[in-house]
């Protein structure tokens, strides 16, 4: 289904694409985005099809407030929510080229893709962008969009069917990684690859140790929707872009502001909050990070870190220690009237992962006793979105 809004006489119109699920919605968007990058008909605003709350919320996102775009917006997507309401991020058409271009750049020249994730988020719609300026059609995982679970046999045996004479790249979230990992064909069909893009969600230190010691050209990324996706690459920023701290402290550390071609040009129907983001040509993120020697280094989300009975404790540093000892793990921050906020702890156990007690004594000893989670969850799984961040409104919801 498709649908068109924008004020008449002004700016261009936003198409709304709804993407099914699998394959089929994948290649849809893939024959769309050619007109869209040269600016011919109107922008595509990209969402999952479906009637839940979080398609719904997207939907809302890219359409904003009836109003037309800018000539030169390619895309509108919307941002993952993970934390609140989603975001319609307007993508130029140059800038999605400029960061498939550095990305190449980056990574040697133009190959083949494997896509494993879904096209309604920046990184999926990448490496369609990357597909069409490689003049290569990538192969598609039957999965992405949710239409299954993923398979590391089905990523295997496409893996082998990409060209061989051309270099293999492919895009995966942490999540996927660490299945692949634990499967012997999966396992070998990543080694097969030149590059092994890792993003949407940060990559566990553990994970990324076992990757390398396997021989896995694994890359950690970093960028957003507003970035037209990854901008820096294993702590190097690509060619073009800027990374500097914003009044840093006695460390160095402080908020992350990027410059660069690939930026978006701002948010649909919100003129204030890319007026707050968007300043002097800079994105000015909610990360908190250091640039050492020109190396970035990403420690958390601004409001990751905590008062906690007057002791600065960083959420993310927490979730990392605990993702160490388990399968998986997630930390929430609450306000508290008595200490300031309080930490839950969503952990899903490894036959290794000791007890709560042992947790929180773990905690204590590396990261301090004001970092010990008020309250633990032993869960089968954490939700995550299909960009590979956990879904933190649906822990919160839950309990």
């Amino acid at each position: 289904m498709t649908e068109q809004r924008g004020d008449r006489g002004t700016g261009r119109e936003v198409r709304l694409l709804e993407v099914e699920p699998g394959r089929a919605g994948t290649s849809t968007v893939y024959a769309a985005l050619p007109d869209a990058l040269a600016g011919a008909g109107p922008a595509l605003g990209i969402v999952p099809a479906g009637s839940d709350g979080a398609a719904a919320r997207a939907r809302d996102a890219v359409l904003g407030r009836s109003r037309p775009v800018d000539d030169d917006v390619a895309v509108v997507l919307a941002t993952s929510g993970s934390t609140g309401q989603p975001r319609g991020v307007l993508l130029p058409g140059a800038a999605l080229l400029a960061s498939a271009r550095a990305a190449y750049s980056r990574l040697g020249g133009p190959g083949a893709w494997l896509l494993a994730l879904p096209v309604t988020g920046v990184g999926g719609l990448q490496v369609l962008v990357r597909s069409l300026v490689a003049q290569v059609e990538p192969l598609v995982l039957s999965s992405v969009g949710g239409a299954g679970p993923f398979d590391p046999q089905e990523f295997a045996d496409l893996t082998w069917r990409l060209d061989p004479s051309l270099p293999a790249y492919t895009s995966i979230v942490p999540a996927q990684a660490a299945r692949l990992l634990d499967d012997e064909a999966g396992l070998a069909a990543l080694r097969a690859y030149e590059a092994v893009l890792l993003g949407g969600a940060r990559t566990p230190p553990t994970l990324l140790a076992r990757l390398r010691e396997h021989h896995v050209a694994a890359i950690t990324t970093y960028g957003m929707t507003e970035t037209s996706g990854g901008m820096v690459y294993d702590g190097r920023p690509l060619d073009g872009v800027g990374v500097r701290v914003l009044e840093p402290g006695p460390d160095g550390t402080g908020r992350l502001a990027l410059t660069g071609p690939t930026l978006a040009r701002g948010y649909l129907g919100d003129d204030g909050l890319t007026a707050s983001t968007f300043v002097d040509g800079s994105l000015v993120t909610g990360d908190v990070g250091r640039v050492t020697d020109g190396v970035v280094e990403v420690l958390g989300r601004l409001d990751d870190v905590v008062q906690v009975g007057g002791v600065n404790v960083a959420v993310q540093a927490v979730e990392d220690l605990l993702a160490s000892v388990s399968a998986d793990a997630c930390v929430l921050a609450a306000p508290d009237d008595a200490w300031g906020s309080r930490l839950t702890a969503y952990v899903v156990p490894s036959p290794a992962t000791p007890d709560d007690d042992a947790l929180a004594a773990l905690v204590a000893d590396r990261l301090g006793r004001a970092a010990i989670p008020r309250a633990w969850r032993r869960l089968d799984v954490i939700p995550h979105l299909p960009n590979g961040k956990p879904d933190r409104a649906a822990l919160r919801r839950d309990g």
